[in-house]
């Protein structure tokens, strides 16, 4: 199985997309580097959310690398940031722009491949996990948990805020969902932004319907609040272990607890 799937029993379900580093046994030589192939993971989050299961919220985590298939890009293959450095579907490339293959990368056919393997599965126990939710609560949260290093060039100018809360410019849930988890970001006196350099992915933009009563949100965390993050990620020092977790951890705890509620009231 390519993902991970606990059902829980609260109306709040977690995705984490971009936590696999597994590389199948079909793709064994074929990157340039297994460690590039594995950089742009969201280190730790699985872990770093371990507490969510004890607050009741179902969690589904991949398990395979995003440099496989990325499960928070548009299956289409449509670009989330028109005009801005992204990676897609099927990366052939890191965040740093180096190439993660020596020749031209993945064909429509091994693309199409990859997403009736990797892709569609996971979504399709994410969409029956929101439907299930949904029937038994009467609504759906569907929080999805991402991370990223703080100062990646070319994606981003500076150094990004510890908190960055991506609602799809407020189309994927109400603005009182995204006011509390502002509050919160913000009186943790850590950096916080709303709908920044990341306004939400794939799977933000495509479940969030508010008027249909499932709403979403994204949380990208700059890893230097929670892991040793050298300034060039290297074979060696890479990835960075978790440094003080704690203080994060708490406040992302705080956010859960006030989303299993509706937060239309």
């Amino acid at each position: 199985m390519s993902f991970t799937l606990h059902q829980g029993t609260t109306p709040l379900i977690i995705s984490i997309p971009h936590a696999g580093v597994e590389i199948p046994a079909a793709f064994a030589g074929l990157f340039r580097a297994d460690w590039l192939a594995r950089r742009d993971a969201d280190w730790h989050i699985p872990a770093l959310y371990g507490f969510a299961r004890e607050l009741g919220a179902s969690v589904i985590s991949a398990r395979v690398s995003r440099s496989v298939i990325d499960l928070n890009r548009d299956p289409e293959g449509g670009s989330l940031y028109p005009g801005q450095a992204t990676t897609g579907l099927c990366p052939v490339e890191t965040f740093d722009g180096e190439p993660l293959y020596d020749g031209a990368g993945p064909d429509a056919a091994e693309t199409a491949r990859r997403v009736a393997e990797y892709f569609w599965p996971y979504h399709q126990a994410l969409s029956a996990e929101i439907a299930r939710v949904k029937a038994a609560h009467g609504f759906a949260v569907l929080y999805d948990a991402h991370s990223i290093r703080s100062r990646i060039p070319r994606l981003f100018a500076g150094e990004l805020p510890h908190f960055n809360i991506g609602t799809h410019d407020g189309r994927a849930c109400p603005p009182a969902m995204t006011a509390k988890v502002a509050e919160i970001c913000a009186a943790s006196g850590f950096s916080f932004v709303v709908n920044g350099r990341f306004k939400g992915g794939w799977i933000t933009r495509h479940y969030g319907q508010p008027e249909a009563r499932v709403y979403a949100l994204q949380m990208e965390l700059a890893m230097r609040g929670y892991m040793d993050e050298p300034e060039i990620p290297t074979p060696l020092n890479w990835p960075g272990a978790m440094k003080n977790p704690a203080p994060v951890a708490a406040t992302l705890k705080q956010i859960l607890e006030g989303l299993r509620h509706d937060p239309l009231g």
